[in-house]
């Protein structure tokens, strides 16, 4: 096998922790709300924004489907804010981050969500594309609006394979 391969692993909140958080219900207690017809799981993630004029902005992204195994040619980072990415559906996506090197992206690890999973990236961390797999997906999207550059790309020298873990490929 020729190029560069990484298999994607089950998302975890201990082996996301260097690039962010796990948008998830689990382990988090929920708040009753509404006379008790409602319960909320609060504060699942920290949206930080730094900078000029920096607010916080939610947004909605309609995103195509992948094909299999992806090709990660391109990443991205937000130095002034954080970023979130929501589910509104239970499917599954690819997430593929990279450790920092000096400015640079180090080499990428890829995860799977679970169903109802999302993920909020710290600041500056590398990230590749918002990759659904099998259908499209909708996604709510808080992130960082406001003046200054909040986007850095880097093209790998040669792209990256991300497989899915044999056990979801079938």
């Amino acid at each position: 096998m020729t190029g560069r391969h990484i298999v994607a692993r089950a998302l975890t909140a201990d082996a996301f922790a260097p690039f962010g958080r796990i948008i998830d219900k689990a382990g988090i207690d929920p708040r009753s709300m509404n006379a008790g017809m409602a319960r909320r799981f609060h504060d699942v993630a920290e949206i930080r924004a730094i900078g000029e004029d920096a607010r916080v902005v939610i947004g909605l992204v309609e995103a195509q489907p992948y094909s299999l195994p992806l090709s990660v040619g391109l990443v991205e980072r937000h130095p002034l804010g954080a970023q979130a990415f929501v589910p509104l559906n239970t499917a599954p996506f690819l997430v593929v981050v990279c450790p920092d090197d000096g400015g640079r992206p180090g080499p990428p690890q890829a995860f799977v969500t679970a169903p109802g999973q999302g993920i909020c990236y710290d600041l500056g961390i590398w990230h590749g594309v918002l990759a659904p797999f099998g259908a499209p997906q909708e996604f709510l999207v808080i992130d960082r609006g406001g003046g200054g550059v909040n986007l850095e790309e880097v093209r790998f020298d040669e792209p990256w394979t991300v497989a899915l873990p044999e056990m979801l490929a079938r």
